[in-house]
């Protein structure tokens, strides 16, 4: 495996890091509150970046990602990227390709998801979609829902339709995230009458490998406000950093950070060679909900009682990095579906 972006990739990257690096401060992100950034989210449409990832591929995704992870920043990036762009470009129609993925290249349409499916939606025999998902990331945001339904198959909601509802949800991360109530909404089939199967699956791994890439991120930015913040920090006359303890939980806290972006690299890099990886984004996820709450919960430490402080950046990364490891499903359940499927494909 050779996980060396390409040009394209890189140039990608770059530019991600320059608009997030200059947009998304601390003080627009305290302005922004849970709502979106709007300007950052139209500069990074004017640029191009959701619909280059159409061209530079789930690791090309895993790499913007993490920009964004560093500077948690407030835009529905990796959701309409997943949810919408990359749904709809792998499994919808030609006629669904041509009408809605310009809308989410240009940011024009905001796509979410309501994952994984857990029995709480089920289409009727007229199409329509019941159900209630407890809670959905940038739901308020967004204009198309993605659901999947207690059969796994998929449906196209738009957030405007009679029958849903969108209701507010406080959770720790400062995301626009609600619940989704469906009574009798209109779905669109994904991929309609002739949807293939697998759709759910693959979908599931890219959001799994997608939302690791940008818990690599968080927990990258937080580990580079350790490292500043300890290297200049001083304590009895030397910088906190030349302690052993503190360098040892800063070493651990980079390792960490370290496997989550690998493994989300090498499950975002077989995706992109249409091979298996549904193990390796469960593997991924699995370090980046684990891994990822040692990460922010170091940092957090490190900072001492500046850690402890609600309105310093470096809680933004702690609320981010909790947020996104209970989103991407507990440690041990993670591990319990990955042992599931190991076994299932040990027996074939």
């Amino acid at each position: 495996m050779d996980f060396a972006p390409t040009e394209e990739q890189a140039a990608a990257q770059g530019l991600a890091a320059r608009i997030f690096g200059d947009l998304s401060t601390h003080e627009r992100l305290v302005v922004a509150g849970t709502g979106t950034d709007t300007e950052l989210w139209k500069e990074l449409c004017a640029a191009g970046l959701p619909g280059a990832v159409e061209e530079i591929g789930l690791l090309g995704l895993v790499l913007l990602l993490e920009e964004q992870g560093r500077t948690t920043a407030q835009v529905p990036f990796a959701s309409t990227c997943v949810y919408g762009l990359l749904a709809v470009a792998g499994h919808g129609t030609e006629e669904q390709r041509e009408r809605l993925l310009p809308r989410f290249r240009d940011g024009a349409a905001v796509a979410t998801g309501a994952f994984p499916a857990a029995g709480a939606v089920r289409a009727g025999s007229e199409g329509g979609l019941s159900g209630t998902v407890p809670l959905v990331p940038w739901l308020r945001e967004a204009t198309h829902v993605l659901v999947a339904a207690a059969d796994r198959s998929l449906w196209i909601v738009r957030t405007s339709d009679a029958g849903v509802l969108t209701e507010h949800v406080e959770t720790t991360a400062p995301w626009s995230a609600g619940r989704l109530v469906l009574d009798g909404a209109p779905g669109e089939r994904l991929g309609g009458a002739a949807a293939g199967a697998g759709a759910y699956e693959e979908i599931l791994a890219t959001a799994r490998t997608a939302f690791a890439g940008l818990q690599a991120g968080v927990c990258a930015g937080a580990v580079a406000r350790a490292v500043e913040y300890t290297g200049t920090r001083e304590q009895f006359g030397r910088p906190l950093s030349t302690n052993q303890g503190v360098l040892l939980r800063a070493a651990d806290a980079h390792m960490d950070t370290e496997a989550i972006r690998v493994t989300a690299y090498e499950a975002a890099w077989l995706h992109d060679r249409s091979l298996p990886c549904a193990a390796q984004a469960l593997t991924a996820a699995w370090w980046a909900s684990e891994a990822g709450k040692r990460v922010v919960h170091a940092v957090q430490h490190l900072h001492g009682g500046t850690g402890a402080d609600l309105d310093h950046p470096v809680h933004r990364h702690f609320l981010w990095g909790r947020q996104l490891d209970a989103y991407l499903g507990c440690g041990s359940e993670v591990l319990q579906e990955l042992g599931e499927l190991l076994v299932e494909e040990g027996s074939q």
